[in-house]
């Protein structure tokens, strides 16, 4: 069901008769929301923001203190588990409105020299598991008529990089499977998109900016600008909360045809 909350999230003007203020209710009131790779970076934003915007959030972290004091910061559940393990899916809640896939890992070495075993690891969180939560969420949505599939892709969604075929390979299969869900499940009134950023001022990459540094002997500010956001006309990393305002206006009343879609947020990177 839409609410009738403004998309611009600010409360209703008072009535020509000068009658009090009503507040208008939040937009994710009543709704339940499911986040992976919660308990940090921008998983832990989008946790907060769709919190803020009435949601109980089930904040899903292999993480165990981290993922439960979020939880108890915004009144949510942890679900402290290894997605890693495609049983463990089966566990988690299938009730959820809003499904934000964000869990992910990273490994960076050559083609010839990349370990298969971490290849296939990273496939396994970062598209079988997604994979596997619609499978178990999505009949729900169908059922309600309403839900709203937010996965968090990346600029090597839509651009490649050397050094990171597994990362690589399992963004760009996020995004297709994102696009099937959405055509998918159009008519139930589910949609369902990624979000793409550049480089996010996560952890991993802080220590990728930090492992750069030392192992080229420039300077992390170096780091940064020549190297991480060399194609990106915005020369600064973006914010974890950044992100997580889009997948909330995703989630919003006035988005329902706006589906099947990769928001880039990525600096200007692919604009080349």
């Amino acid at each position: 069901m839409e609410t009738s909350r403004r998309p611009d999230h600010e409360p209703a003007a008072p009535s020509p008769g000068g009658s009090p203020q009503v507040l208008a209710e939040p937009l994710l009131a009543g709704r339940t929301a499911l986040v992976t790779g919660a308990a940090s970076g921008i998983g832990r934003a989008c946790a907060q923001a769709l919190a803020s915007a009435g949601a109980h959030v089930h904040v899903v972290d292999r993480s165990g203190e981290a993922a439960k004091s979020l939880a108890e910061e915004i009144g949510g559940t942890a679900w402290v588990v290894d997605l890693s393990d495609p049983a463990v899916v089966d566990t988690l809640p299938a009730d959820a409105d809003v499904v934000v896939n964000n869990a992910g890992i990273q490994h960076v070495a050559p083609v010839h020299e990349f370990p298969p075993d971490r290849f296939a690891l990273i496939q396994r969180v970062m598209v079988e598991t997604p994979f596997r939560i619609l499978r178990r969420t999505l009949p729900g949505m169908y059922e309600r008529g309403w839900g709203r599939v937010v996965n968090i892709s990346s600029v090597h969604g839509l651009r490649a990089s050397p050094y990171k075929s597994a990362y690589v390979t399992a963004k760009h299969a996020l995004e297709g499977l994102s696009k099937v869900v959405a055509l998918e499940a159009a008519e139930y009134g589910v949609t369902s998109n990624c979000v793409s950023p550049g480089y996010v001022r996560t952890p991993l990459v802080e220590n990728q900016i930090a492992d750069q540094a030392r192992t080229h002997g420039i300077s992390e500010a170096d780091v940064v600008g020549r190297v991480m956001l060399e194609r990106s006309a915005i020369k600064q990393l973006i914010e974890p909360a950044d992100v997580a305002e889009a997948v909330l206006w995703l989630c919003g009343p006035r988005t329902g045809h706006i589906t099947g879609t990769s928001l880039s947020m990525d600096g200007g990177w692919t604009a080349n």
